[in-house]
């Protein structure tokens, strides 16, 4: 498979986990506010609300019994996580919304097999938090 069709499959892949954590997150009672919403300093993948709580939502998806690579929720690097927190309050302002506010960031952790169904979703609220 050339880098280019490996890019792609990627894509996809993260797309179809996204949309199963989308769902995930309104059948639970939030209400989606944006996907992917972008900025200088990159992208959340989904922002969420439910009453006055905000999430900011990493979604991070792998193919079931892959031998190779971290786990969805081993792969926030200590970088990883500071982005996100940056993303979070670059959000908050763009927003105008104070940052005393209740929010939070969520990770999301999917798993699919190959014919692209869900085996595993796993919310794992406060999976990054500020030290």
């Amino acid at each position: 498979m050339s880098g280019a069709n490996i890019a792609l499959a990627k894509r996809a892949l993260g797309q179809c986990g996204e949309a199963a954590a989308a769902a995930h997150l309104r059948r639970a009672g939030w209400h989606i506010i944006v996907q992917n919403w972008r900025c200088p300093v990159g992208e959340i993948d989904l922002i969420a609300q439910q009453g006055s709580q905000l999430a900011f939502v990493e979604v991070r998806t792998r193919r079931a019994g892959a031998l190779h690579g971290p786990t969805p929720e081993e792969s926030i690097t200590p970088t990883k996580a500071r982005r996100l927190i940056n993303l979070a309050y670059a959000y908050l302002e763009a927003a105008a919304i104070p940052v005393e506010s209740p929010w939070r960031i969520d990770l999301v952790a999917v798993e699919l097999d190959y014919s692209g169904r869900v085996v595993r979703l796993t919310q794992h609220e406060h999976a990054v938090e500020e030290t």
